[in-house]
């Protein structure tokens, strides 16, 4: 008996190139062993309603085709079922931090084989409340840049767009007062941003938690306290190095639970979009879904960034 996979993909991500390429993914998978159907997303939360549709109808296999928004409304769909469809990710966003790190590249062709000829493997999950998350989550004024940055602004610069919104914002950054409970510690006090990681590329950073595992059932759960803005340039500079968490104003710790409460307002972060305010308690699910990766494969940025460019032209 064949299996059926089902393709959920954002029509406008990567400047509609996966529509196009579309016909031959389909081949592809079918010469796979795969009855194969596509979907196409017509407004924010479609990616979710479409993947519980599969879940529910046993399909064997969701690939999201988007950028990691796509990917995380695929994951809320599936992620309550007892039996899920193994997951299938063709990075076609902006900065697709969740396929870097899976050692996926933004290439259609090399992402389907990825799909087709690798074994799935079992990775963590995040909830917060009663949302899920593959990548980050975070809350502080810091975390706000990426959701700031405009949509036309990532489709023109690309990544650039997170640096461009992120220094236009330098001047209003401060610290809020908060309460941080994680595992069996707490911290209170003034907070620039906290970070929960499930992998190690984060905003484009792909060594901001240089130790993170898939599947450990730990966050990479750091936090960062109340600094000038000359200590935050420097900061941000040994985080390209992975040497941040050595800072002694960045607090870096392993976690299966986290709560965060507030006074003020904490505007928080989940795999780069907007998911609320304060109150938050986030758990790791350890192994919650099975994912088609090519972890062995990861390249570095530079060049993926490079490849990226000549796709688009």
């Amino acid at each position: 008996m064949k299996k059926r996979a089902r393709i959920i993909y954002n029509p406008t991500s990567g400047r509609e190139l996966f529509k196009k390429q579309l016909p031959d993914c389909l081949i592809q998978l079918e010469q796979a062993g795969y009855i194969t159907s596509a979907h196409a997303t017509t407004a924010e939360g479609d990616a979710t309603l479409a993947a519980q549709y599969a879940a529910k109808d046993g399909f064997d296999l969701v690939i999201a085709a988007g950028g990691d928004g796509t990917v995380n409304e695929v994951i809320n769909g599936i992620a309550d079922f007892e039996v899920k469809p193994k997951l299938g990710i063709i990075p076609m966003g902006t900065v697709n931090d969740y396929g870097k790190a899976l050692g996926i590249k933004k290439n259609i062709q090399q992402a389907i084989d990825v799909i087709t000829n690798n074994t799935p493997t079992k990775l963590d999950i995040g909830k917060m409340n009663n949302r899920y998350f593959m990548n980050i989550a975070g809350g502080g004024k810091i975390t706000e840049v990426s959701y700031e940055a405009p949509s036309r602004l990532k489709t023109l610069l690309g990544p650039v767009a997170y640096y461009v919104k992120g220094i236009e914002m330098l001047p209003n950054l401060s610290a809020i007062d908060m309460r941080l409970e994680y595992d069996d510690e707490v911290y209170e006090g003034k907070v620039m941003l906290f970070l929960l990681g499930l992998t190690n590329s984060i905003g484009g950073f792909d060594k901001i938690a240089p130790d993170s595992e898939f599947d450990d059932g730990y966050f990479s759960f750091m936090f960062l306290e109340e600094v000038s803005l000359a200590e935050l340039a420097h900061i941000i500079t040994l985080t390209t190095r992975g040497e941040h968490i050595h800072h002694p104003k960045v607090h870096y710790k392993k976690a299966r639970e986290v709560r965060v409460t507030s006074g003020e307002t904490v505007q928080l972060n989940i795999d780069g979009e907007f998911g609320g305010n304060a109150p938050a308690h986030f758990v790791n699910l350890k192994q919650h879904i099975e994912v088609f990766t090519n972890i062995e494969g990861h390249v570095d940025t530079d060049v993926e960034e490079q490849e990226e460019l000549l796709d688009m032209e």
